[in-house]
């Protein structure tokens, strides 16, 4: 599973042209599900995202987390994100989920940040989504927990 996480001033994501979440200073997290991920692999990304220090504390320096300052939490997903662009001239989407697996860990894993961490908004599955963002620094991160290795 992965998580592209971006420290932002403020983000929205637009369907339609009506805006369906937004927040004010926090994360704005794009998020791609793999073949092979499941719950472990959610909960593992998710403890990251709230945990990972990319706040500044007193002396400027990166060392609170989302949960420690209590910002927003906007997850997208982002089916694109696992593509394989290591060859050619046009991504393979082999590596992504299926998509009824992908929304369903999606899913999941907005179950499992709004009983962590409020407020959490989000993108809409298989939606084609407007993401505004103002980023903060900028600070991006590329984070990933691997699937399980095939048996």
């Amino acid at each position: 599973m992965i998580g592209l996480l971006q420290r932002v001033s403020r983000a929205a994501v637009r369907v339609g042209g009506e805006t369906v979440g937004s927040i004010d200073g926090g994360l704005l997290v794009l998020v791609g599900v793999e073949r092979g991920d499941g719950e472990p692999q959610a909960e593992r990304l998710l403890d990251r995202l709230l945990g990972y220090r990319v706040f500044g504390d007193a002396e400027g320096r990166m060392n609170l987390s989302l949960s420690d300052v209590g910002g927003g939490l906007l997850l997208v997903p982002q089916f694109t994100l696992p593509a394989n662009t290591r060859k050619g001239m046009r991504p393979s989407f082999t590596p992504a989920a299926a998509p009824e697996d992908g929304r369903r860990l999606f899913a999941w894993i907005v179950e499992r940040a709004r009983a962590r961490h409020a407020p959490v908004a989000t993108g809409i599955f298989g939606a084609d989504m407007q993401v505004e963002s103002v980023n903060d620094g900028p600070v991006t991160f590329w984070l990933e927990v691997p699937p399980p290795e095939a048996a």
